[in-house]
This record gives C-alpha cells, structure tokens and sequence, in this order.
C-alpha cells in the first residue's frame, strides 16, 4: 500500500538507493546547492535494458508510486571501447560476479583502454512528473587495481582530469569535482533549485 505523505516541495528529496556510497556522494553535491536530502531503502523495480536513462527513470517511477514523495533515482554503468561498450548497463550485474579482477582479465593484452563512466539521475513527483539528467567522465582501464576509497569500478578508472590517480585514490571531494555522478546530480540540482526553490 503506498504511502502518502504532505509534503512541501523543496525542503526535503528522497533518494531511493541501498547504496550508502552513492548516498554520500549525492549528499555532497546537492549541500552545495542547499538541496537535503535523505536516503530510502526501499526495493525499486529494476528493468533489463541498454538504456541507463531508461532503467533510472522506470525505476524512478515505480518507487515513487510506492512512497509518494519527491524522489530521486540514480542508475551508473562503466562503458569499455574495446569490449564494445561492455559492461554498460549491466554494470552492477557484472561487479558482482567478475568484479574489477574480471574486467581485468577481459582486458589483457589489449592495449586500447578508453572507458567511460555515465550516470542517469531521474527524478520523479509524487504526480508522476519524471526528468533525467545524465553525467559522463572520460578515462582510462588500468592494468591493475589502485586504491581503498570509493566502490564498484572505482580502483580501475582513472579519468582523464587526474590521469594519475584512480577514483579508489581519491576521497570524496576530489572525486565529486568531476565524476559522472557529481554532474547528474549537479544538473538536477540546477534545474530542482530554479523549479521548485524560491
């Protein structure tokens, strides 16, 4: 049975996740806009497709039928130019059952290493109002894995504004300068603040 709450726009947004890594980020960026937000741990319908924008806004609609509140969903995939774009959407998939040592593997001997990270925050209103903002970082495959910090792919990324550090080797503001995720949400947070915030 959904859950209905009144409650006044621009105070307060949801962001559906399981994921506290991910939560900490957006946190981040959206204090800078003076946007709070707080985390749901609610179960989202995840759909198979080749579409991270798509997967993110069925996924944003679904949850927001369900809690009726002003909700964000955020959806991200690692894109490998040699692998044809692999692992793509089924990013999460793939980090759980090869991992970052999976990937490397897939990558041995092939000297052409261009990736890319892309993220997909879809927000939805409780009347059913859905827009989605996308975020890109260009880099590199590593050939092996760097770093303890951040999560997923993080150790073998290595984006073309810190060639020299993975995304593992960076905390959380040194990442969010210029990771995908920082600039969907930075996108979204512009067009919540001039929408909904006097």
């Amino acid at each position: 049975m959904p859950v209905s709450v009144n409650f006044p726009y621009g105070k307060l947004i949801f962001f559906v996740t399981r994921n506290v890594n991910k939560f900490n980020e957006a946190r981040r960026v959206l204090a800078e806009y003076s946007i709070s937000v707080a985390m749901v741990k609610a179960k989202t319908l995840e759909i198979q497709d080749d579409s991270i924008e798509k997967i993110a806004e069925v996924s944003a609609l679904n949850a927001s039928r369900e809690i009726e509140l002003p909700i964000i969903v955020e959806d991200a995939g690692l894109f490998i130019e040699a692998l044809k774009g692999f692992p793509g959407p089924y990013s999460s998939y793939v980090y759980r059952t090869i991992g970052v040592n999976g990937i490397l593997k897939l990558l041995e001997g092939i000297e052409e290493r261009r990736a890319y990270f892309k993220s997909a925050v879809a927000f939805c209103s409780p009347d059913g109002e859905i827009k989605c903002f996308q975020g890109i970082v260009y880099g590199r495959i590593t050939r092996e894995v760097r770093g303890s910090g951040g999560f997923g792919f993080d150790p073998i990324f290595e984006p073309d504004e810190e060639p020299n550090k993975t995304f593992a080797e960076m905390t959380i503001e040194e990442k969010n300068r210029f990771s995908h995720r920082a600039r969907a949400f930075r996108k979204f947070a512009e067009w919540y603040k001039k929408t909904y915030l006097p």
